[in-house]
């Protein structure tokens, strides 16, 4: 396997590394989308229960 990953031309490699980093994106964007539903739940409670 790590004679295939020699065998790599420039291009293959440069593909691979941006499909790791476009996931990568995906998922940052995936935990922030995710934590600012959190922080809204947790607003809204607190001003519904406020008094």
């Amino acid at each position: 396997m790590a004679d295939d990953e020699k065998e790599l031309s420039p291009e293959q490699r440069r593909l691979a590394q941006e499909t790791k980093d476009e996931r990568q994106v995906w998922i940052f964007l995936a935990y922030f989308l995710f934590g600012i539903h959190i922080v809204a739940f947790v607003m809204i409670y607190a001003v519904r229960h406020a008094k």
